[in-house]
């Protein structure tokens, strides 16, 4: 009994799996109490973020490996185990930070931008907190994948409801995007875990000895999932639609979590279990990198609608971190590294300004705000100037 509880308490589990209790609550009020959802859904998100710094108050920066490591066993399959295997180093730490500071701000975004049905939006953007630390917290690669595949479905319906007019081709587009590189990595999973005995990410990486030849189909399958999710070019443009049709929260998250389980990806799987592939496809990624770095940045240069203008710049962005992590080098990696919490910052703060800007206006449209100013500048000049 008391080794449940101190299973149920560990800090790891009460992070991953708090927001839950957010949602029973939810569950039980009615769709009219809609300040009562809010309220509840922001109180599970701060608290959730108190206990990440829990988890950051124990966590020692001087120490490499997985710490405040939770290793239990969970599904019994022949001679192979899947576990619920929990544990934070310092990459997981900062996407942890990121990812419970960032959901209650978007809570707050929808305080008055989101009046129709509010339960339901609050319960899926506590279930997508479940899913997005669970995917950066996960040291078994088929609960791994569970959670990867489980923020796929508050996803599509916080796109696919709350969004705008093409709200639904955007959320089928996102999900068939995300599902087909998700298949391709879950065949991965499976033949990792039955090649190589075990499914637990630290046990792969200390055997080894996957053939080179082999290195190489593993290393593309991972890719597929976590390319598409980036998303590196060509497999980008299901973001554009996507974050000029969802909800300002879902643009926020969506941009400053979500995105970064693609870098996590590549960072936490693809280079320590592929080393001898991610040499040979270094240059190749980083040529894709580049031109992810130019294309998004041309585009953006283009787009009249602000919403889109900062979409496409987060393809130019998170291009700079994969170029980064391909690298292979300390400094690059570190540097992709910063530039995704920088990016999850800077991008998401910029997605709540532009729906605060449309609330406001009610048009994303450039042209309709330079002419505003050019009115400004106009009456500004009256003023200052009277003779003129």
């Amino acid at each position: 009994m008391n080794s449940l509880l101190n299973n149920l308490l560990h800090p790891l589990t009460l992070v991953t799996f708090f927001p839950l209790v957010g949602v029973l609550i939810i569950l039980f009020l009615k769709q009219e109490q809609k300040n009562a959802a809010r309220w509840v859904a922001l109180i599970t998100s701060l608290i959730t973020f108190g206990f990440s710094l829990v988890v950051l108050a124990y966590f020692n920066p001087s120490y490499p490996d997985l710490q405040e490591v939770i290793n239990l066993p969970w599904i019994p399959i022949a001679q192979w185990e899947i576990r619920y295997y929990l544990g934070v180093d310092g990459l997981s730490i900062l996407l942890l930070l990121l990812t419970t500071l960032l959901t209650p701000i978007s809570i707050l975004s929808t305080w008055t931008a989101v009046e129709d049905r509010v339960k339901d939006f609050m319960l899926f953007f506590l279930l997508l907190e479940v899913g997005m630390v669970g995917v950066f917290l996960a040291q078994d690669l088929f609960l791994f994948y569970i959670f990867w595949d489980f923020t796929l479905v508050p996803s599509y319906f916080l796109i696919g409801i709350w969004g705008g007019p093409r709200r639904m081709y955007a959320a089928v587009k996102f999900f068939l995007y995300t599902m087909a590189g998700s298949i391709l990595m879950l065949l991965a999973i499976l033949w990792l875990g039955i090649y190589q005995g075990s499914f637990q990410v630290p046990d792969l990486i200390a055997k080894g000895g996957i053939p080179a030849n082999l290195q190489m189909w593993l290393f593309l399958a991972f890719a597929a999932a976590f390319a598409i999710k980036v998303p590196m070019w060509p497999l980008h443009s299901w973001l554009p639609d996507a974050h000029v049709e969802a909800p300002t929260a879902g643009s926020v998250i969506l941009a400053g979590v979500l995105l970064k389980m693609g870098t996590y990806g590549f960072v936490r799987f693809n280079l320590p279990l592929f080393p001898q592939a991610a040499v040979q496809l270094a240059p190749w990624m980083a040529a894709l990198a580049v031109i992810g770095i130019l294309y998004g940045a041309a585009v953006s240069y283009a787009q009249k609608d602000v919403k889109k203008l900062v979409a496409y710049s987060s393809v130019s962005h998170l291009g700079f971190v994969m170029l980064g992590i391909f690298a292979l080098n300390s400094q690059g990696i570190q540097g992709g590294i910063l530039q995704m919490v920088n990016h999850g910052l800077s991008t998401g703060a910029l997605f709540l300004i532009v729906g605060m800007i449309y609330e406001r206006r009610h048009t994303r449209d450039m042209d309709a705000f330079f002419d505003g100013f050019a009115r400004l500048e106009r009456v500004c000049g009256r003023i200052y100037h009277p003779a003129g």
